[in-house]
């Protein structure tokens, strides 16, 4: 009879060549947030057609966006507790299934009221797809390739936005604006059936749950001609009880978790007040629309292409100070960029420096949260972390309003929004500081049981 030998998890995936079933798990959950980002902006795409519709001033739509936020604030942090509960699988599957349901639902909306409430509950699910995406990934990537093979997943979100803004002319224009809501709500429901069918469960939370047969048929998958009869997988890992969330403020993790929800807050919330009032204030500047456009444009292209690039930067760096470095340019380049729009070569380059180190740091951000948290309170620490990035963003929405209502000048607001970037920076090197300080924290601590 041989005998049985025990393997981690975490081993196994490491020493292997990343397999084709692992790109399949990450290929889904990208266009997870594909669609995410679809559903997050769609409603901008329409306003202009649903206040006619309604026939309502900028004032009474305004709670539509808010209604948004919100659900997506409420989303993040109630959804990750819920995957460390029941399961990676089955709650994105919900998540998808929720905001897919009501997107359609929102199509036939009639009145803001009932709108308001149907977008609200569409945020719940998209609040909830992001973070549990960007866990379930994390826990099928290879340690050495983490950074590099989740960083792209947060393209995902402005590849849905792009989409909204490829198909809404034709859609809006020829079939009226419940199109684009009827279309953000059928493709989550038909790629909800594939991920039914192809998406597995995260064999490091199956472990948890004392799934071991189960953990053992799904990393079978990973490499088929490895028989697994006679091995033991192991986790290497404490296996928490209790609730999720009480354990981020644990001692060993409670400084860390702050400076998470330190650093998605601020993140986002300059990232929010970007993406609502760059434009606009470019012009306030004196820049002509059509280079203002542009200049966003190129902003926008830094989000994307930073998350990739410091994705690649944070698999051979400390993933810490890379994020941190991200920040810290990021600020410098915005409170500068308000002196330099008569420069357009050197604003533009700023603008592209602070994209990268806004929106591609905190794609950094949620990638430094998959490895700070273990596995039974992972998803509620990336979730939590969304979410606190979440309540930034609405901070960031409303702000912009309140300093044009104030009359400040465009050069007054970009630096002080560089100052919440300055802080993100602050406390992710605080992050790593505490990290080495306090080893045990992090994911792969051993199991003293």
């Amino acid at each position: 009879m041989l005998a049985t030998q025990s393997i981690s998890v975490r081993s196994f995936i490491n020493e292997r060549k990343i397999s084709g079933f692992q790109i399949r798990t990450l290929v889904l959950c990208f266009l997870i947030l594909v669609l995410d980002g679809y559903d997050t902006v769609v409603v901008g795409f329409i306003a202009p057609a649903l206040r006619s519709h309604f026939g309502v001033s900028p004032v009474q739509f305004a709670p539509v966006f808010g209604a948004g936020f919100l659900g997506l604030a409420i989303g993040s942090f109630v959804f990750g507790p819920v995957a460390d509960r029941f399961g990676r699988k089955a709650t994105l599957i919900c998540a998808v299934l929720l905001f897919g349901l009501f997107s359609i639902l929102s199509s036939q909306a009639s009145s803001i009221e009932a709108l308001i409430a149907l977008r609200l509950a569409t945020g719940l699910g998209l609040g909830g797809a992001m973070p549990n995406a960007y866990t379930l990934a994390a826990e099928y990537s290879p340690d050495s390739m983490r950074s590099t093979l989740i960083a792209p997943l947060g393209c995902g979100i402005s590849a849905g936005g792009v989409l909204a803004g490829l198909v809404a002319p034709h859609l809006v224009s020829n079939y009226g604006w419940q199109s684009m809501l009827i279309l953000g709500g059928a493709l989550p429901l038909l790629l909800s059936v594939f991920l039914i069918v192809w998406l597995p469960e995260s064999a490091c939370y199956l472990l948890t749950r004392g799934r071991q047969s189960d953990a053992q048929a799904i990393i079978q998958r990973i490499e088929p001609q490895t028989p697994l009869g006679n091995t033991r997988l192991t986790l290497d890992e404490v296996a928490d009880r209790g609730f999720p969330v009480s354990h981020l403020l644990r001692s060993g993790l409670r400084g860390g978790t702050l400076l998470l929800w330190v650093t998605g807050f601020m993140a986002l919330l300059a990232v929010y007040f970007l993406g609502n009032w760059l434009t606009m204030l470019i012009q306030e500047s004196g820049v002509p629309f059509g280079r203002a456009s542009l200049m966003t444009a190129l902003y926008l292209t830094g989000n994307g292409l930073g998350a990739i690039f410091l994705g690649f930067l944070m698999d051979r760096m400390n993933p810490q100070y890379v994020v941190a470095g991200a920040f810290l340019c990021a600020a410098i380049c915005l409170a500068s960029f308000g002196h330099l729009t008569g420069i357009p070569a050197l604003a533009l380059v700023a603008l592209f420096l602070t994209g990268v180190g806004t929106g591609g740091a905190m794609t950094g951000t949620s990638i430094l949260s998959t490895s700070f948290y273990p596995t039974a309170t992972r998803a509620t620490g990336v979730a939590w972390t969304l979410g606190m990035g979440r309540v930034g963003s609405i901070v960031g929405s409303m702000i912009g309003g309140i300093m044009l209502a104030a009359k400040w000048a465009p050069t007054v607001m970009f630096a002080v929004v560089s100052i919440p970037i300055a802080v993100a920076a602050v406390s992710v090197y605080g992050l790593a500081l505490y990290r080495r300080r306090n080893p045990v924290s992090v994911a792969t601590v051993l199991s003293t049981r």
